[in-house]
């Protein structure tokens, strides 16, 4: 009964992902004492969630070790160690975007090089992941059979086909479909730059592609089926973390409606549509699937490419933009400066800077919140992490969703 483990992206919000594995952590201890491994082979990331689950899978050989690390990682987390925030970085950043909205680049004759390509500069990201992350590791699990399968998305915007990249432990058959296709490949920190590049915030990433390079941004954008690379590495059974709640988001302070919104207001709900919408609408998909197998005899099921697939999610049970909003001032006065221009420095804006409010009270909160959340549904975790008692195992029980 292959388990597996997918997180979603949402830049800062991937912290809440952080505490929901050490509550898993401590229920896998609690369900199989004398295992240190982690119970989860098969892991799938995107966006923030593609480094999150890259560093716990270093660590499938001891589960709890691994995840006191990431969230001691997100614990200390500031946004001078993902983006830049001196004010020469960001005042440079703005005067680029000024200049071209104002007069045009071709005006002053920019060369393309000097074109405005991003607001944000996230070089200290990639300093971040060189100190942090252990590739080898990621190999040495795979060899030891610890772990079946790693992959993370990322979408090239110069083709427009939305890729998953995997390593796994022994060669598996990359799928194709519609605008979305995966290559087994050495994942690299470059990987996890491209998957987590946040549309027009982060720069995209040039990574090479069967034998030429194309730029890669965001793995949540496009990304219709988040489930399906879980599937094809041939998990039964998925946990999905995500990073904001299933239901719409609200400013956390309502303007006059009769007040045009805010850049912020309409940035956060195109963040919102590429970071948490395609869950739900997958989840639906594959409950259709599941109700259609069991209509098969279960003669036929075996031979079949159908399989019954279940999923239990863990999603904040608290609004994240209400949280943010009470964290605005601790981004860096540059940072405010910057996001008052679009609306982002107020509470109405707050969930479009939640994506980037990397500053430890705001992450530290939602860590905790991920803990609370995770062990609310621990009952059934405990089913699931429980090492079968040996023989066939019996057809998981459904899933409870939050």
């Amino acid at each position: 009964m292959r388990l597996a483990l997918v997180m979603m992206g949402g830049g800062a919000r991937a912290a809440y992902q952080a505490g929901a594995l050490r509550a898993l952590a401590e229920l896998a201890q609690e369900a199989s004492p004398e295992r240190r491994e982690m119970p989860f082979t098969v892991i799938c990331g995107t966006s923030a969630g593609a480094i999150n689950a890259t560093s716990i899978a270093s660590h499938a050989d001891h589960f709890a070790q691994g995840a006191a690390r990431l969230v001691d990682v997100w614990s200390n987390i500031s946004a001078d160690q993902v983006y830049r925030t001196d004010w020469p970085g960001v005042a440079a950043a703005g005067a680029r975007w000024l200049a071209a909205l104002a007069f045009g680049w071709a005006t002053f004759g920019f060369a393309a090089r000097r074109m405005p390509r991003t607001l944000l500069d996230n070089g200290p990201l990639e300093h971040l992941l060189a100190r942090t992350m252990n590739f080898h590791r990621i190999e040495q699990m795979l060899d030891e059979r610890r772990l079946h399968a790693l992959a993370v998305t990322a979408i090239s915007y110069s083709s427009g086909r939305h890729l998953t990249f995997y390593q796994a432990s022994e060669p598996i058959s990359a799928w194709r479909r519609a605008q979305r296709t995966a290559r087994m490949v050495a994942l690299t920190p470059a990987h996890l730059l491209a998957s987590a590049s946040i549309p027009y915030v982060f720069p995209a990433v040039r990574l090479e592609l069967d034998g030429r390079h194309e730029y890669f941004g965001d793995g949540s954008i496009r990304q219709i089926a988040p489930l399906s690379p879980a599937i094809h590495f041939g998990a039964r059974r998925i946990v999905v973390i995500g990073a904001g709640a299933p239901s719409p988001e609200v400013p956390a302070a309502r303007p006059d409606i009769d007040v045009y919104p805010s850049l912020a207001q309409i940035g956060q709900q195109v963040l919102a549509s590429v970071f948490l919408d395609s869950l739900g609408a997958d989840i639906e998909r594959l409950e259709h699937i599941n109700r259609v197998v069991l209509q098969l005899p279960h003669t036929v099921e075996p031979e079949s490419a159908w399989h019954h697939v279940d999923v239990l999610t863990i999603a904040p049970r608290k609004r994240i933009e209400l949280i943010a909003a009470r964290h605005l001032l601790e981004l860096p006065a540059s940072v405010r400066m910057l996001l008052g221009a679009v609306g982002g420095n107020r509470a109405s804006g707050a969930a479009f800077a939640s994506y980037l409010l990397f500053e430890r009270a705001f992450t530290c909160e939602l860590i905790e919140l991920g803990y609370r959340d995770t062990l609310a549904q621990r009952e059934v975790l405990l089913t699931w992490l429980k090492p079968p008692a040996g023989g066939e195992p019996a057809r998981p029980e459904a899933a409870r969703r939050v």
